[in-house]
């Protein structure tokens, strides 16, 4: 899939040195939000949320210049997105220097501290069972359940086969069916 006429308008815009911030300032402003939603259901808390989406941005910054617009931009930066939420997990993990499940524990924590959940709703049930899912597959389930982004562009964006993530969306919507039928 090409780029969008709007996108290579505000690409044009950001490659002449005149308009580049202005241009840069539209990307932003176009795809923020998604991107922030995405990095939240990742990373659950809203700070954490925000601190991905500046390194998101300021990558993106660093590097559109090289885009190739081979892609839709939205799936470059989704990709770069996807990526850099993979990473803070890692990170903190590392830092913490405890288990993926001590993690997973820490984040539902912070998801039953967050005055906008409300446990008795089916929306709070839903993000516990996403958070038991293992962090790729936690990806998938965001990109395709929320996303709706189609299995070509989130192979694209995951550097996976197309059947691949069928599959792990496949595994992962049985885990969630699962964990909501139990708890």
């Amino acid at each position: 899939m090409a780029v969008t006429q709007e996108d290579k308008e505000l690409l044009a815009l950001f490659r002449e040195p005149d308009t580049k911030e202005k241009g840069f300032t539209l990307i932003v402003r176009k795809y923020q939000e998604r991107l922030y939603w995405h990095a939240r259901r990742l990373v659950i808390d809203h700070d954490d949320a925000n601190d991905v989406l500046q390194n998101v941005f300021i990558k993106v910054w660093k590097n559109l210049e090289n885009f190739r617009e081979d892609a839709r931009l939205y799936t470059w930066l989704y990709k770069i997105a996807t990526n850099e939420c993979l990473t803070f997990l890692e990170q903190l993990k590392r830092k913490s220097a405890i288990s993926l499940s001590d993690v997973e524990t820490g984040l539902a924590n912070k998801l039953q501290s967050d005055p906008h959940y409300d446990v008795a709703k089916i929306e709070w049930k839903l993000q516990n069972a996403i958070l038991s899912l293992p962090e790729k597959q936690r990806a998938v389930f965001s990109l395709r359940y929320y996303d709706e982004m189609p299995y070509e562009e989130m192979s694209r964006v995951l550097d996976t086969s197309e059947g691949a993530l069928k599959a792990s969306y496949h595994h992962a919507v049985k885990k969630v069916e699962e964990f909501l039928k139990n708890n």
